[in-house]
């Protein structure tokens, strides 16, 4: 296996698309459900890498996670039997770090590798650091070995506040509140739907979580356990990538099951860029038009716009009639993909114009010793070429296959396996819309 794609792009790409479960609910799901007593059942799990590692770390703890059907998981945290998480599977990805909710709840200890995932800055782990200090906990790094060892001092209680928004921090405060001493309230806490799924599938196993806008309280119960399965909502995420492939091919693509309004603040920047949306309960229309608009995105946490799709929009751009600009706020060194487009011949420039206070405005840790490239200015329309290109991280995985796609000829994507740890059968359902695709 070569790790790669072989894409004949070119082709209009008409069609649906089955989206497949949130990586961003399933993986923390996954994790939250060896907090609760007895068998949990999730369904609508992508069988994405993610998950594939995810399994096998719980299962080297003792624990139970099985796969009953192709997206149905079954998990079991009965069994646990170790609290130091493997460094191999524990490193590959990021969310590994919130195994030390059930752990410390289990064991009043434990042991977690640096976490993996996607390079794309100094993710602020020290938020959920805090989070874990604050709530009445003690944890050091061992710099020799890589690892965390965490204890729990006392029982979870009291408040914490988050400096800036944190999707994950906010998901691992909320797992660490469970089983308080009376009641949690977590502060300035992110918005993203998909914590709020969590708290859901939570909630219906017996929590008791509270959401007041950017306020969680979270009062503390004995026993969680759950009654009924969970399906998790679908990957707004995913939506995304195919709505892209669909309006820079010219085609139509429609993609579902998703409530139309987890993806607003995309559709509002379609539909004023010129791009056709046609919207039910349930799904979403993305299709061609007329030439496109260009556009000046500022990323955002939720409701604003994700960090996770200004690459997609990247790419899209570069077809747009005239200039357009992307300022990455929330994570920095997220451009490392410009430098594979620019071998296609994309005209894309870094825009260095200063920020008047970037400690505010970014979502990140500014450091001002630091040189940052936060900015970028994409000229179009342009006639990009194929060519060969390396994938950089997840979401710009899918950028250069879109890329590929849309550029007549044969183009290479090399390190695939690193866009499948978020997309699931990413080559059948591009294939269902006509696409000429295959990995080697």
């Amino acid at each position: 296996m070569e790790d790669s794609y072989i894409i004949q792009g070119g082709k209009t790409l008409k069609g649906t698309v089955q989206l497949s479960g949130a990586k961003n609910v399933a993986t923390k799901a996954v994790i939250g459900a060896l907090l609760m007593k007895g068998k949990v059942t999730l369904h609508n799990i992508p069988r994405i890498k993610d998950i594939d590692e995810l399994v096998h770390l719980i299962q080297l703890l003792g624990a139970k996670a099985t796969f009953v059907t192709e997206n149905t998981i079954e998990i079991d945290g009965t069994t646990l039997s170790s609290h130091t998480v493997d460094m191999l599977h524990g490193s590959k990805i990021r969310t590994s770090f919130l195994l030390f909710a059930p752990l410390l709840m289990r064991f009043g200890e434990a042991h977690i590798p640096n976490p993996g995932g996607c390079r794309i800055g100094a993710r602020p782990i020290d938020r959920i650091m805090n989070s874990l200090k604050e709530l009445g906990g003690h944890v050091d790094y061992d710099h020799t070995t890589g690892y965390y060892h965490a204890k729990l001092l006392n029982k979870t209680k009291g408040t914490y506040v988050f400096e800036k928004p944190s999707h994950t921090g906010t998901d691992f405060a909320i797992m660490l509140a469970l089983h308080a001493e009376g009641t949690v309230t977590i502060e300035n806490a992110a918005l993203e739907p998909e914590i709020d799924d969590l708290i859901t599938f939570f909630n219906e196993a017996g929590a008791q979580i509270v959401r007041n806008k950017t306020t969680i309280t979270v009062k503390g119960v004995d026993v969680l356990a759950q009654t009924k399965p969970y399906t998790i909502l679908s990957d707004r995420n995913e939506a995304v990538t195919f709505a892209v492939l669909g309006l820079i091919t010219k085609g139509d693509v429609t993609v579902g099951p998703i409530r139309p309004e987890l993806l607003t603040r995309f559709i509002a920047e379609v539909e004023k860029i010129g791009g056709g949306v046609e919207k039910t309960d349930n799904t979403v229309r993305f299709f061609y038009k007329q030439a496109f608009l260009p556009s000046h995105i500022e990323t955002e946490p939720h409701p604003g716009f994700m960090t996770d799709w200004q690459q997609n929009w990247t790419i899209l751009m570069t077809q747009a009639q005239g200039e357009s600009t992307i300022h990455e706020r929330v994570f920095e060194n997220r451009f490392a993909f410009v430098s594979e487009l620019q071998k296609l011949g994309a005209k894309i420039e870094y825009d260095t114009t200063p920020i008047a206070e970037p400690s505010v405005y970014y979502h990140f840790n500014y450091d001002p010793s630091k040189q940052y490239s936060q900015a970028i200015r994409i000229y179009g329309p342009q006639q990009l070429h194929n060519g060969v290109l390396t994938v950089t991280d997840l979401r710009a995985g899918a950028t250069l296959a879109i890329a590929a796609l849309l550029v007549p000829g044969e183009s290479v994507v090399n390190g695939v396996s690193i866009l499948e740890r978020g997309y699931e059968r990413y080559v059948e359902k591009v294939t269902g819309l006509g696409g000429d695709i295959k990995r080697v």
